[in-house]
């Protein structure tokens, strides 16, 4: 029997099990998708690769610093730009009073993800469909593609919180307690759809930008010069992310590229690039659940059950990167307590690097 399985490969799920198993534990990681890295996710297309997620990092704490650091000094991470540029209507485009440095990955943002697996047992293209506790005293997890079953001393769920309810919401209050799951369903998301264009390389006039806000625009909410990342560009292309009430107008929209083509547009008129509304490709990405826009206000959120069970995610204390991090420690730290109480610290995860 696995000690513990994390259900979830995103930043929270890999460093909780990262920090679990340098500890000594067995762990097992299951994801439903093709690879790592949850919203740190990466496509490749047209012979490069672009960031339709996460964008870039911003270190605030000192143990996110020290991680970015020793990213850089692999060379999975580099200074992007120190300068996100802002557009308000009715005003010329604006740099920001603040500057810090924004790190890429050059060879795309789930780098970052695949650099916490080393050492890890992963599971990938694999969805948990069914958790259900055993007389033995252990959660049994159901696996859709296979039907095979896994026995686990205690889970970790680190996946967003309305996909966590769905998955848990049937073991009942009879098994989980009722606040628990009040507070799980709690948690809100705002959506966002990313569309990934790209262009002629004769395109002219290039923005003075790398990085752009829309402050106050309807329908968009960031633009990122995306293949100013990578090394040798064959031609440029374009990240733009929409907001909040767009995604929420287009999310059920069957065909997407329509509405990748309409962000296109309304970029194009808004920041005078008319060559941005005539891309030589495109694709649209729909992220149902892209920001929390009502988080749980603790690192973890345990279920209070006699088997052990904690839910983590950047949806606990935040919604960035770093705050997956923080919670992905908390959750190993509250897990290790239910069980054996090992010892655990706040680099251990970093150790994969050492």
């Amino acid at each position: 029997m696995t000690d513990i399985a994390v259900i979830g490969a995103g930043i929270a799920g890999l460093v909780c099990a990262q920090q679990l198993s340098q500890a000594g534990y067995s762990v097992l990681v299951v994801e439903k998708s093709r690879g790592l890295g949850g919203r740190l996710a990466t496509r490749r297309l047209h012979g490069t690769c672009a960031d339709h997620g996460a964008c870039y990092l911003k270190p605030k704490g000192e143990l996110f610093k020290r991680f970015v650091e020793i990213l850089r000094s692999r060379h999975i991470l580099e200074v992007w730009t120190d300068t996100v540029y802002e557009l308000t209507a009715g005003a010329a485009l604006s740099e920001p009073k603040n500057r810090s440095p924004r790190y890429v990955a050059p060879g795309g943002m789930s780098a970052i993800a695949k650099s916490l697996a080393p050492g890890l047992e992963i599971l990938l293209n694999q969805r948990v469909i069914a958790i259900t506790p055993t007389p033995e005293n252990s959660w049994r997890l159901t696996l859709e593609s296979s039907n095979e079953e896994l026995s686990v001393k205690a889970l970790v769920v680190a996946i967003p919180a309305p996909q966590a309810v769905m998955l848990l919401e049937s073991l009942g209050e009879s098994r989980l307690d009722a606040v628990f799951l009040e507070n799980l369903r709690s948690v809100e998301f705002y959506p966002s759809i990313s569309a990934i264009a790209g262009y002629s390389p004769t395109s002219q006039p290039l923005p003075q930008w790398k990085a752009l806000t829309f402050v106050d625009d309807p329908d968009l909410a960031w633009i990122g010069w995306d293949s100013s990342k990578r090394p040798n560009p064959q031609q440029p292309h374009f990240v733009v992310q929409s907001s909040a009430d767009f995604a929420q107008r287009h999310l059920e929209s069957q065909d997407l590229q329509p509405v990748g083509q309409l962000m296109l547009q309304r970029a194009a008129e808004s920041l005078f690039l008319p060559w941005l509304n005539t891309p030589e490709w495109i694709q649209v990405h729909r992220w149902r659940y892209a920001f929390p826009s009502r988080p749980w206000h603790e690192a973890f959120l345990s279920a209070g059950t006699p088997l052990p069970l904690v839910c983590c995610g950047d949806w606990c204390g935040g919604n960035l990167a770093e705050d997956a991090m923080l919670s992905g420690l908390a959750a190993a730290d509250e897990i290790n307590h239910q069980l054996r109480h090992l010892t655990l610290d706040n680099v251990n995860f970093l150790n994969v690097f050492v």
